[in-house]
């Protein structure tokens, strides 16, 4: 299941707007609110048009509308080119779903080091999703040597994002110190935020954390 398909939504004019050249602009927004309307004939003509200009928002549309099945006028080898040429332009929803692809080999081959080159591009540019991705490839050693000290950067870096399952990892790293020195304080922040999201494992840790570090220091 191509799960990365369905949950990143073709994004909206205001969201586009950094992305999208000042004279493609007018025709995004026209194709946009084709989509929101559901002429998705309509929308998707005016995204292939804008993709074949280069825009690599459009092109990234395209493929999404494709890799969901809302419409499969767009023939796959075609999508995909549409996606790779958006992700080597730079986008990172781009880049973060044509690692997801190539990691589990969903219409492309199957490859842990091209996964991990293109979450490691969009996690760069602050995908929190890539970030946790880049993470767990590193602490996995999935196209990659094992390295827990890159798998904490990029979890802490998730974390700092909001990311609550980063958070609750990058916790149990410190609480370890596994790849970073052990630092029970530094545990409790982390467990302490996942908590906060309502992770229940998270919760029941920074007690136990939280009671280790008051023995630690009446002792």
């Amino acid at each position: 299941m191509l799960v990365v398909a369905v949950t990143l939504a073709i994004l909206a004019p205001a969201a586009a707007q950094p992305l999208v050249r000042d004279r493609d602009r007018a025709e995004f927004d026209s194709a946009f609110v084709a989509y929101e309307a559901g002429r998705l004939a309509a929308a998707l003509d005016a995204f292939t048009r804008l993709a074949e200009r280069g825009d690599r928002l459009a092109q990234y549309n395209v493929a999404i509308i494709r890799l969901r099945e809302e419409s499969v006028a767009t023939p796959l080898p075609v999508a995909l080119g549409y996606l790779r040429a958006s992700a080597k332009a730079g986008f990172p929803l781009a880049q973060y779903l044509l690692g997801t692809l190539h990691e589990t080999g969903r219409h492309v081959p199957r490859s842990q080091r091209d996964a991990l080159d293109w979450f490691q591009r969009a996690a760069e540019q602050g995908l929190v999703d890539a970030q946790l991705a880049t993470g767990t490839q590193y602490y996995l050693g999935r196209g990659t040597t094992k390295d827990y000290a890159q798998a904490a950067r990029w979890y802490e870096r998730a974390a700092d994002g909001g990311d609550v399952a980063a958070q609750y990892l990058v916790a149990s790293m410190y609480e370890e110190g596994l790849g970073v020195p052990r630092d029970l304080r530094a545990a409790l922040q982390w467990y302490t935020a996942a908590a906060r999201q309502g992770d229940p494992a998270a919760q029941l840790k920074a007690r136990v954390v939280a009671d280790r570090l008051s023995t630690e220091r009446d002792s």
